[in-house]
């Protein structure tokens, strides 16, 4: 059995966000810390301590969607099930969707912006010869490279009508490498600038209006998948009425 990791770090030093929510990561080292050990033991001084070391700690600023996360369906849209009940939130997961298997599709040679369609997800999935199977966790490679510049502005996204093909079909996970499962907003900006159709805005997540589903974002290394015979791992940190929980999303295969 192989293991294959597919999730980026939280890091101060790649750029995987805007500017604005971009994380932060303040580490208190073994050298400093030993005066937040004193606070518990009075009188403590540095050298009573094993080569005068302390404790490494991380304080961390971020929000629920930095670093390899996923949505649920409460970030889209407070209710789901066209409006019939409320959106569940990430700490109301079902678990058991969670550790399935996987199938690729793999849309990297599209340009940047372009809005998969469904009859492009049936036709990738007639390429590589795979029949959808209800609860399959359905990943995009979507074109977007990790640690590259202007990574935001990378990738393609699906849009309404091929999410809604996915989850008419019983699926209700999926995963894209890209930094959104909908394409780019600077890609939609254009768009909208042209036609002013609302609809075209967010249209990815905002199908979870009408049937929910739970997307993972930021993945990475998807080319090292191939495309069906794996299972994905991807359980969410359960935090109380959260939109989003960071996940550590690893591939068996073999």
């Amino acid at each position: 059995m192989q293991f294959i990791d597919l999730s980026i770090p939280i890091t101060n030093h790649v750029v995987s966000d805007p500017p604005v929510m971009r994380p932060q990561i303040h580490y208190t080292t073994h050298e400093t810390s030993w005066e937040q050990i004193a606070l518990f033991f009075p009188g403590l001084q540095k050298e009573d301590l094993p080569d005068g070391e302390g404790w490494a700690v991380e304080t961390l600023t971020l929000s629920t969607h930095n670093g390899t996360h996923m949505d649920a369906p409460w970030h889209y849209h407070s209710t789901t099930d066209s409006g019939a009940r409320k959106a569940p939130s990430i700490d109301e997961a079902p678990l058991d969707r969670f550790f399935r298997p996987g199938v690729k599709l793999d849309f990297s040679a599209l340009p940047h912006g372009t809005v998969v369609s469904a009859a492009q997800v049936e036709a990738e999935l007639a390429r590589i010869g795979y029949t959808l199977q209800p609860l399959d966790i359905v990943l995009v490679q979507s074109g977007a490279i990790y640690g590259t510049e202007n990574f935001t502005d990378q990738g393609v996204g699906l849009g309404a009508e091929a999410t809604l093909w996915l989850t008419e079909r019983g699926v209700e996970v999926v995963g894209t490498d890209a930094w959104s499962w909908d394409a780019p907003f600077s890609h939609t900006a254009r768009r909208w600038a042209e036609k002013r159709d609302p609809a075209i805005i967010w249209e990815g997540h905002k199908a979870g209006r009408i049937r929910p589903y739970w997307q993972i974002e930021k993945l990475t290394n998807l080319a090292a998948l191939p495309p069906h015979g794996f299972t994905l791992s991807c359980f969410p940190v359960k935090i109380e009425g959260a939109s989003a929980g960071w996940i550590r999303a690893v591939a068996l295969v073999g």
